[in-house]
């Protein structure tokens, strides 16, 4: 697994997180050896190669904040439409040091943009999940503090897409602006 060392120092993997730092959301250039810092200053650096367009970064539309366990702090983005937690490199929610959550798809968390909420569906593997002590064995909508379950880890689920508040509004007030102007 390569790592990525961004202007401030975090390490991170360029695979799964691009050039964005997830740690503090700095570019980070990509060369073709190694990874190094973009110049904080907007020099011109003719030495570092064009990478074309930017990712385009998903916006998170919650978090899933680990309140006991071996990851206990650590904060976890829910993005728009299916996010499957496990343990592997390829999970949208990796939870790393809890050996009791599934390598693959223990549960899915499903954002809905049209109904405007997050959903709790039970994975495909042998690993149950609960939501404020019940067993989840059908899709469960979430509330704001949600205690969730799973392995030996428990979540807290902080909402940030909702009745309250949408990208889609951003992009649509900023949009009504444009047109004025």
């Amino acid at each position: 697994m390569s790592l990525t060392r961004c202007p401030e120092g975090h390490l991170f993997s360029s695979r799964r997180y691009g050039n964005i730092c997830p740690y503090c959301n700095k570019s980070v250039v990509l060369s073709d050896k190694n990874y190094e810092a973009e110049d904080t200053q907007g020099n011109y650096n003719e030495n570092v190669p064009y990478l074309g367009d930017l990712e385009v970064m998903e916006p998170v539309t919650g978090w899933l904040v680990c309140i006991d366990g071996p990851s206990k702090g650590r904060d976890y983005r829910i993005l728009t439409e299916k996010n499957f937690l496990g343990r592997a490199d390829d999970m949208d929610i990796q939870v790393l040091g809890d050996n009791h959550i599934a390598k693959r798809n223990h549960a899915v968390f499903v954002y809905d943009p049209k109904k405007r909420q997050t959903v709790l569906l039970p994975g495909d593997s042998q690993g149950l999940v609960y939501v404020n002590g019940d067993a989840v064995y059908s899709p469960v909508e979430l509330s704001a503090y949600d205690e969730i379950e799973i392995g030996k880890s428990k979540f807290l689920f902080i909402p940030l897409c909702g009745d309250h508040f949408e990208w889609t509004d951003i992009d649509q007030n900023q949009n009504r602006k444009d047109e004025k102007v």
